[in-house]
């Protein structure tokens, strides 16, 4: 009996011994590959006595994205935007368009390269996960508007071969190709001429960006396309009932085609535009214009505005995650990244400049979302639809 009770006792021992198994560690938001699928951080680039990699004061700057903060926010990169501003539907207004944007696509070149060790352009989505693994900051290129192109599609070619991967058909106005959101209809979506150049998207292998298009020109591109469509920088209109942002019904039809919304922090309210902040954002859009003093008062000026009319009204980083959690609720986590419009209008108090991104993953860790879905969010969708466009066009 002794024996017996003696064998219990070890076999007790051993059980009370054995290790607890132990769930995996999370991972933290610096361990994402994070990207960020609308920069305009391009218009900052020709800024007198301004670099990419400086130190840049709040107080005296606005500009959202630099090295600096990309450190701070972990953004590991995204595209870089040609935006050009839309002038007559004309020949000149067109040949002018095309000057500008060949001229801020070489821009975007000549700055990156002065960080050759710290950035590198990015084509493929093996490029991106390369540099990546190097620790090079990665930049992809897109075009926010293709009213540059006139009435040649065959244009497309050029600006693919300067790096271009991403592009949308038009901006706040109507153009020779499709219908704006923010514009009254007058093709009733897309022009023939933007059918044609949806089909040379295809051809090429660039993704479609659906943001600022109308309802309709969304709808006629969904239904064309070979490949899956992009929002680079589009908000919910469960959030705000505005015609810039996706209704649900949309966001499940872009999903189901495989898409997918990167979702901005623009649009969550209504947009204070009084003529003393369009008069302020006239000058920012031509910042590189400005001498050093005249960047810092611009600065100074749009921060007390702030203090009385902020540029979103109440909206802010509360509001800006109930959004984001309805359209993954409504898309899926297979369809969701981020594009929330820094340097070109966007930031909400609590999510001011992209130093604030780990506050988003903490965010979405508390609802329950797990790494590989978070994986799929901050870059891996982005990567899937690039990758997509890519490989329809080599087949």
């Amino acid at each position: 009996m002794t024996k017996r009770l003696a064998l219990l006792a070890l076999l007790l021992s051993g059980c009370a011994a054995a290790p607890v198994a132990q769930a995996p560690a999370q991972k933290a938001h610096k361990d994402f590959l994070v990207l960020d699928t609308h920069l305009d951080t391009p218009l900052h680039f020709a800024r007198a006595g301004w670099s990419f990699d400086g130190h840049h004061d709040p107080a005296t700057d606005l500009v959202q994205v630099d090295m600096e903060r990309m450190a701070a926010g972990a953004l590991d990169g995204g595209f870089f935007a040609i935006y050009t501003e839309q002038g007559p539907l004309t020949a000149k207004g067109y040949a002018d368009a095309l000057a500008y944007a060949r001229g801020r696509s070489d821009l975007i070149d000549s700055t990156l390269a002065k960080f050759p060790g710290k950035i590198g352009r990015a084509l493929t989505p093996d490029d991106a996960l390369r540099l990546n693994r190097e620790g090079r900051l990665v930049a992809f290129k897109s075009m926010e508007n293709s009213y540059e192109l006139g009435e040649d599609v065959a244009l497309l070619k050029e600006f693919y071969d300067r790096g271009v991967r991403l592009a949308g058909p038009v901006h706040a106005a109507n153009n020779q190709f499709a219908d704006s959101s923010g514009d009254k209809p007058k093709w009733n979506g897309l022009s023939p001429l933007g059918r044609k150049w949806v089909a040379e998207m295809n051809r090429l292998g660039m993704v479609i960006d659906a943001s600022h298009s109308s309802d309709a020109t969304f709808d006629q591109m969904l239904e064309l396309s070979k490949t899956p469509l992009l929002l680079s920088h589009s908000s919910g209109r469960w959030a705000f009932d505005h015609p810039r942002n996706l209704d649900d019904g949309r966001i499940r039809k872009l999903a189901a085609k495989g898409g997918a919304i990167c979702v901005s922090t623009i649009f969550l309210a209504n947009m204070n535009m009084t003529p003393e902040r369009a008069a302020l954002f006239t000058r920012y859009e031509h910042i590189s214009d400005l001498s050093p003093e005249e960047q810092v008062e611009l600065a100074r000026k749009w921060r007390e505005l702030d203090k009385t009319q902020p540029i979103w009204g109440k909206a802010d980083f509360e509001r800006y995650m109930e959004m984001v959690l309805h359209v993954i609720k409504v898309a899926g986590v297979d369809h969701v990244c981020f594009g929330a419009d820094w340097d070109g209008g966007g930031g909400l108090p609590g999510i001011a400049d992209i130093s604030a991104l780990p506050k988003v993953t903490e965010r979405l860790r508390k609802a329950g979302y797990s790494d590989a879905d978070l994986e799929k969010m901050w870059s891996g969708n982005i990567l899937r639809v690039v990758g997509e466009a890519q490989k329809a066009a080599r087949e």
